[in-house]
């Protein structure tokens, strides 16, 4: 399953804005914040202000073709196997924005 997980999400195709952020955003988040890096994407999926915050921050996610094979995973866990396309400072973008949804 790993070789089909990298597969796929080397196809995930990100904005070149997304691409482009290379410091991590100043705010941080939340400690009690309602989704975070560790929420299984599917539960955040699941909710549409933060499906939108998602979709913002790492554009292809939800809508992705193998979605279905990783929407279990958290966005920490899916970051090991598609460590080029959800770097430290997609991350970050993605955690700050899921910590604003309330």
């Amino acid at each position: 399953m790993k070789t089909v997980v990298l597969a796929a999400l080397a196809a995930v195709a990100l904005t070149p804005a997304a691409i482009a952020q290379t410091a991590p955003a100043a705010a941080a988040p939340a400690a009690t914040a309602k989704f975070n890096l560790e929420t299984p994407i599917q539960d955040i999926v699941a909710d549409a202000k933060a499906k939108a915050a998602l979709d913002t921050a790492i554009p292809g996610v939800s809508n992705h073709e193998s979605y279905e094979m990783f929407k279990g995973m958290s966005l920490k866990q899916l970051s090991a196997y598609a460590a080029d396309k959800l770097t430290p400072e997609v991350l970050a973008k993605a955690e700050t924005a899921l910590a604003e949804v309330k």
